[in-house]
């Protein structure tokens, strides 16, 4: 990945910094997970245009499809399943260069050509994940890491 990706003037990171307090804004008050979970999903797809920006819910010993944005997804995938499943299983952000290097990707698409996952913690568990992937090899790294974690972690302090 590129360290510094200028996309309309803006490095990936200053689209972090200005994307957060917008999410913070969009959830402010709205105590209803779903509701900021598309939200948040809407704001990192049109801020970055990647490919697939989701949340799978923890339901059982499965994550449950949630809200997204981009093409049909996976509805369901197995505990250390997949990179989703792994991130779930491991309690940490997975991030992958490419897709077709990680032992057991699941391949909702062809088009995904790498993926970052970031856990959703709740009362020291893992509730769900969320899920961006990306059509170039190599599109996340460290920033990408950082800031999502950031989301991740107000979206659990918002949504009861």
């Amino acid at each position: 990945m590129s360290e510094e990706l200028i996309i309309c003037g803006e490095s990936r990171e200053e689209r972090y910094a200005t994307l957060l307090p917008q999410i913070e804004s969009l959830t402010a008050g709205e105590t209803n997970l779903v509701a900021n979970l598309a939200n948040t999903a809407a704001a990192i797809h049109q801020t970055f245009g990647f490919w697939w920006v989701g949340f799978y819910l923890v339901e059982g010993n499965e994550l449950v499809l949630g809200p997204f944005q981009g093409p049909i997804a996976c509805t369901r995938i197995g505990y250390g399943r997949g990179v989703c499943g792994t991130a779930w299983q491991r309690g940490q952000t997975v991030v992958v260069e490419d897709v077709e290097q990680f032992p057991g990707h699941i391949a909702c698409s062809s088009a995904s050509r790498s993926e970052i996952v970031v856990p959703l913690w709740r009362e020291g568990k893992v509730v769900g994940v969320l899920d961006i992937d990306s059509t170039s090899v190599g599109d996340f790294g460290p920033t990408d890491q950082e800031w999502l974690e950031r989301v991740c972690k107000l979206l659990t302090k918002c949504a009861k």
